[in-house]
């Protein structure tokens, strides 16, 4: 087989896994996906009678033990709260909304990350109050008696509108206030430090009703679809949850899933989040307590994915402090994997995490090295060409002894016309006599295919590249070449490795392989700048190393 089928076959598989990858993440369920159950074990979430909570309320429906002998009296009703009276919480990497009604995380702009190179004093808002892409994080107190317990649709007070950490300062804390005629009291407490996006959580009850008093602490993100407008063209990115526990790890919950069957899971550690390309939004409980995942859908396209506790009682005069943490920030790989098991996968890599991941450490170790995104992609794709310099050796050796003997095949061909079967037996017979194998050429592409793939999958999801300039026009490896100079020399190497390779016998297969460079420089120009980066050196390589090996077979084969 010569080396343009091969070209063919590589390109093929490669849209096919792309195609593959994108169908299983919108219609295909995960192997091993939690399944809600109708079982006395696992009940789906039903709101109690006794809450008076409306259909369609975003509050969980966490069943909470009855304390006997108690009467509250009647909860106090907040007044709806304007944007006007959200209180700004500003660190060095987080500029945060939250909302005195439940103590909602309502918005997030993440400091050091902006929305476009050219504007840098625009934040990019992974959390947001409103669609379109509403994103939120909510969290609250579901009670035996619901009116004295605070969910997210309570009411608090702080103590005033503005929380900065200021210079020297390692550690901000927020407090919120809700109190109760009856004499609970719960403060909500944010504490936040320098340079991280992980925020703990608290809600601090303190029971002076003169009886005993049960509650459960839940915590949820609410996010709508992305809009169509917002994908990216010929790219897919996952928008979704993504949940992960002990015994099943890390699974993708499609907003598809979540409306076919909702979610319910009883985990001992874990973590539930949204994430999106680049960013996520996650909820993390205590490692070593016992937590009920759930999933839910709201009104207007709003998907919800949490977690509740096991109830928890506090005697009259005693307190109690329910603890979780939340992430909002860029998928970090090292500082993910600090804060819990399994959240570094979130960076998603697909089904070749196994060899994404090691490329990506040793991509980021020559960014440490040589200070440039850029230069780390091309001495990435040098280090993986040496690494596969054998196979490829062999592979081009192949295509060489092919290409010589294209003049003798065309003869064959011009001999037997349309006798495909005599054609193919003499072919076989010219290839036994020459000693050549051809698909000599074909294993140690196939053995590529998956290094490949992985790294593509590297260049397109790592958050460290986005908006990582380059050099000269390329000041942005995670967006498309703006002048489409990259592709269009993608396109020129392409074709220069055709011409490198045997021409086919059959014409219309050469007129096919002669539209692909034009094809694919179609369809890199859409592609980001990154990725294309990576081919171009790869091609560029190639061509050197085939052009050396053909040479020198064609001069052994002169000397003959």
């Amino acid at each position: 087989m010569d080396n343009i089928r091969l070209v063919l076959i590589f390109a093929l598989a490669f849209l096919a896994l792309l195609l593959y990858q994108a169908w299983m993440d919108d219609y295909g369920a995960p192997k091993g996906q939690p399944q809600a159950t109708a079982s006395s074990e696992t009940p789906a979430p039903q709101v109690p009678a006794s809450a008076g909570l409306s259909a369609g309320s975003s509050v969980p429906a966490a069943p909470v033990p009855e304390i006997s002998g108690t009467s509250a009296p009647p909860a106090v009703v907040a007044a709806p709260s304007d944007e006007q009276d959200w209180i700004r919480v500003v660190t060095d990497v987080l500029d945060l909304r939250i909302s005195p009604k439940g103590g909602d995380l309502k918005s997030a702009l993440l400091l050091d990350y902006p929305v476009d190179p050219k504007t840098p004093e625009e934040k990019f808002p992974l959390l947001k109050p409103a669609p379109p892409n509403l994103f939120i994080a909510q969290s609250g107190l579901i009670g035996a008696d619901p009116d004295t317990a605070p969910t997210h649709e309570a009411q608090y007070r702080a103590e005033r509108p503005l929380f900065e950490l200021a210079a020297g300062q390692e550690q901000l804390e927020v407090p919120l206030v809700w109190t109760h005629p009856s004499g609970i009291e719960v403060t909500k407490r944010y504490t936040l430090r320098r340079g991280s996006y992980l925020i703990e959580v608290q809600h601090e009850v303190e029971n002076n009703s003169g009886k005993t008093w049960s509650a459960r602490e839940y915590n949820q993100l609410q996010r709508t679809p992305p809009l169509e407008s917002d994908k990216q063209r010929f790219i897919y990115t996952y928008t979704g949850a993504a949940i992960y526990s002990p015994t099943e790890k890390y699974q993708k919950i499609s907003f598809d899933d979540m409306k076919e069957q909702k979610l319910a899971l009883d985990v001992t550690g874990g973590w539930v989040s949204i994430i999106q390309h680049y960013f996520l939004g996650a909820w993390i409980p205590p490692g070593e307590t016992a937590q009920h995942f759930f999933s839910n859908v709201l009104p207007g396209e709003r998907y919800v994915i949490g977690i509740y506790s096991e109830p928890v009682t506090i005697p009259d005069g005693s307190s109690h402090v329910f603890s979780s943490e939340v992430f909002a920030g860029p998928k970090l790989q090292d500082v993910l994997a600090e804060i819990a098991p399994g959240l570094e996968l979130t960076v998603d890599y697909g089904w070749l995490t196994v060899v994404s991941q090691p490329l990506f450490w040793l991509l980021k170790k020559l960014h440490d090295l040589l200070g440039n995104w850029g230069w780390a992609i091309i001495f990435l794709t040098i280090l993986i060409k040496l690494a596969f310099y054998k196979l490829s050796e062999t592979s081009y050796k192949s295509m060489a002894n092919m290409r010589r003997m294209t003049p003798r095949i065309q003869a064959l061909k011009d001999r037997y016309g349309s006798d495909k079967q005599r054609l193919n037996q003499a072919m076989m017979e010219l290839y036994k006599k020459e000693k050549i194998n051809p698909l000599g050429g074909c294993l140690p592409v196939v053995v590529q295919i998956p290094v490949f793939i992985a790294l593509y999958w590297v260049l397109l999801e790592s958050v460290e590249l986005r908006q990582a300039p380059f050099i000269l026009w390329i000041n942005n490896l995670s967006a498309k070449d703006p002048y489409f100079i990259l592709p269009l020399i993608m396109g020129i190497s392409m074709f220069i490795q055709q011409k490198l390779n045997p021409a086919p016998v059959d014409p219309m297969q050469a007129k096919i392989m002669m539209s692909l460079p034009f094809v694919f420089t179609i369809f890199f120009a859409f592609f980001p700048a990154g990725l294309v980066l990576y081919w171009v050196v790869n091609n560029i390589l190639s061509i050197a190393q085939q052009w050396v090996i053909t040479r020198r077979i064609e001069q052994a084969a002169a000397a003959h």
